[in-house]
């Protein structure tokens, strides 16, 4: 599996539109059918930085499945992000392979 990660640095002034958006850009992501899941997390940092930073999380069932997101639908899904934040926020993409899982099981 890859862990597909987009980390957002957006400015504190959209915040709050930026965090409707993107809950609502997610499941038009996995609507894609590229990806099994989604995680929405907000990056904590002890240093004090101006706005916010965000990571998003799609787990992806192959790394075909990445490369067929990239080729039919990654543009058109960052069109609408780009043209409404695109001066206030900053993305990095990274891919990240998954070697190994543990959980632990409580009682």
């Amino acid at each position: 599996m890859i862990i597909y990660n987009v980390t957002v640095n957006l400015e504190e002034s959209i915040h709050d539109e930026w965090l409707t958006w993107i809950k609502e850009h997610i499941p038009q992501v996995l609507a894609t059918g590229k990806f099994t899941e989604a995680k929405l997390t907000r990056v904590l940092v002890e240093d004090k930085i101006e706005g916010f930073t965000y990571s998003i999380q799609y787990r992806a069932k192959s790394r075909d499945h990445l490369e067929a997101y990239y080729m039919h639908h990654a543009d058109i899904l960052r069109q609408d992000g780009l043209k409404r934040f695109s001066d206030k926020m900053l993305a990095f993409r990274t891919e990240l392979e998954i070697v190994d899982e543990y959980s632990v099981t409580f009682n």
